[in-house]
């Protein structure tokens, strides 16, 4: 599909007779110098070589779509291409003859599609996970470049060939998953990150199995004493990983808690009893798996 012709770019130094020395300009990318032209999802950008006043090069002219015609006078210009992520430039120089030849952009791109799992096989619904994409490279800060945030499940993301740090979030307490995956230009990359974790739902009630009782106050921390999650709800639902934890519910001024275990890829439900008296050891139930 092309897009639209653009209106011509003309130096106003060339005088009033430039018009009539206007060239059309056929432009298209692939993927691989020896891939089919892309057809759709592209962005064209033509610049003049001449930095403005503010030191950025001019937008001259733009395109949406597939393959592209640009009306041009004579002269150079810097062409860029962008297929999501992906990117390419190059420097165009359009002669008086109007002989220019068909330029043909290579991105040398490809894509990748991320999911991930809980355990061994448990789907994450996707609204519960998201990922980040960054440079391979560590900076000199011992960062790396954000190439993109909050990536959802399942969505094709367009990028450059090389290899990428993957960070994959499960909830947003403490099951983040790393991973590097290489980008092949002109194939589709669908990788499948694997969280050691579950979701846990927190209950404080009068006998097993009753509602919960509202304005709960609960801290859940690790074997260790450390802190992962506070909040005040009547039944919070919170995706940790797999490990030993302590849930410490606070209820008009009484204070129960309860040891439990997470194991990765099952959903597990936590009762703890109004009564301190009545606590006692209980089994975990197990829900469905997610």
């Amino acid at each position: 599909m092309k897009s639209p012709k653009m209106n011509a770019f003309v130096d106003p130094a060339l005088g009033n007779n430039a018009s009539a020395n206007i060239h059309e300009v056929f432009m298209e990318a692939r993927l691989t110098p020896d891939g089919e032209p892309v057809q759709e999802g592209l962005v064209w950008r033509v610049f003049s070589p001449v930095s403005g006043d503010d030191g950025k090069l001019p937008l001259l002219a733009s395109a949406e779509g597939g393959s592209a015609d640009f009306q041009l006078a004579p002269g150079d210009y810097y062409v860029n291409v962008t297929f999501g992520r992906a990117g390419a430039t190059k420097k165009l120089t359009v002669a008086p003859t109007g002989d220019t030849e068909q330029q043909v952009l290579v991105l040398d791109a490809g894509g990748v599609v991320l999911n991930g799992i809980a355990g061994s096989d448990s789907r994450i619904p996707p609204e519960k996970m998201s990922f980040s994409i960054y440079s391979s490279d560590v900076q000199d800060d011992g960062e790396r470049g954000l190439v993109v945030a909050n990536v959802r499940p399942n969505t094709i993301v367009r990028l450059n060939t090389g290899t990428y740090h993957i960070v994959s979030e499960y909830g947003n307490v403490n099951s983040v998953v790393r991973a590097n995956i290489q980008v092949e230009a002109g194939k589709l990359t669908e990788a499948t990150l694997q969280h050691r974790a579950a979701q846990v739902s927190l209950k404080l009630v009068s006998d097993e199995g009753g509602e919960a009782i509202a304005d709960t106050a609960w801290s859940v921390l690790t074997s260790a004493g450390d802190s992962v999650s506070e909040s005040v709800s009547a039944f919070p639902t919170l995706v940790l990983a797999e490990g030993e934890y302590v849930a410490i519910a606070r209820n008009k001024e009484r204070i129960y808690q309860r040891n439990f275990t997470v194991e990765a890829g099952r959903n597990i439900d936590v009762e703890l009893l109004l009564d301190k008296h009545q606590m006692r050891k209980q089994d975990v139930s197990f829900a469905e798996d997610l």
